[in-house]
């Protein structure tokens, strides 16, 4: 059994780590309210710009060219991109290693792949494993803003229109709540219009013919299309925000409590010990007692 001084030295430690965690927790917490009602007020502008793109979509007249509209060109897929969004940090439960696993098992089914990496965590995984990263970026993972999401569309939007890609898929995570939150496989590029996913709502389900085009719905189509790419790139790190704060909040909450139990069975250990040495010492002073008297 240790000694006292050991296992008071180590109830310290226990101590300082749990004011750590709770620490942490909170923090986490307090940014995970934020994060949601980030997430939550992305929603209509969302919504809206699906609604718009069905609509031009609707009105261009006649097919659409690749050259006024090269985000929607279907081609046969000899490559495809892939868009990890991981965490930069860990200390985040299973938030990490479950999104990568599920990120190996779809870049397993192709035969070629062009990888993007969001996240501190997604980048070492893949480099440390062998994986041919072709862009990297991370710093903003629990705190997106709409142009680090440009930044990762511009990387993908890239790739596809100079045909060193043929789709783009996004992989993330979805939000349901602090204690539950899924992985998910987004189709990005080729854009497809919502009403081919079945997704048409609200003034989406409008005739082309009721909106009037001050320019041609072709060159709309063309600025828009970029915009409908940001948006679901930035909708995507939102929940995978929120996720991962989530994901940590419930991490520090387990290790404080974790700590409190480890406390008591140390503090158990310590009286153990604590009253083991008084027992030897009374026993040693008993016997020399003894000794001195048959002496």
């Amino acid at each position: 059994m240790a000694n006292p001084r050991e296992i008071h030295r180590r109830m310290r430690s226990v101590k300082n780590i749990q004011q750590i965690t709770k620490a942490m927790k909170m923090v986490a917490a307090a940014r995970l309210r934020r994060a949601q009602e980030k997430a939550a007020s992305t929603r209509p502008f969302a919504d809206k710009i699906e609604n718009l793109l069905l609509t031009v979509v609707k009105g261009a007249s006649g097919d659409v060219s690749q050259k006024d509209a090269p985000l929607l060109a279907q081609r046969p897929v000899r490559k495809t991109g892939f868009i990890v969004v991981a965490a930069d940090k860990g200390l985040a439960g299973s938030y990490n290693s479950n999104l990568l696993k599920h990120a190996v098992a779809e870049i397993a089914e192709t035969e070629n792949y062009y990888l993007i990496t969001v996240g501190r965590k997604a980048k070492e995984f893949f480099q440390h494993r062998g994986y041919d990263v072709a862009k990297d970026i991370f710093g903003l993972s629990d705190k997106p803003n709409f142009d680090y999401a440009e930044q990762i569309a511009k990387a993908a939007v890239d790739a596809f229109k100079s045909g060193e890609v043929d789709e783009v898929k996004l992989i993330s995570t979805r939000f349901k709540s602090a204690l539950s939150y899924t992985p998910e496989t987004l189709n990005l590029l080729p854009v497809q219009p919502p009403a081919a996913e079945g997704q048409g709502k609200g003034e989406a389900g409008a005739e082309a013919g009721d909106v009037l085009f001050e320019s041609p719905a072709e060159g709309m189509l063309a600025q828009l299309l970029p915009y409908y790419v940001n948006t679901k790139i930035y909708a995507a790190l939102m929940q995978s925000a929120a996720s991962e704060l989530g994901a940590r909040m419930t991490a520090m909450s387990s290790a404080t409590d974790n700590a409190s139990d480890l406390l008591r069975s140390l503090e158990l250990s310590y009286n153990k010990a604590r009253q083991a040495g008084i027992t030897r010492e009374i026993n040693e002073i008993v016997g020399g007692a003894e000794a001195l008297q048959q002496s």
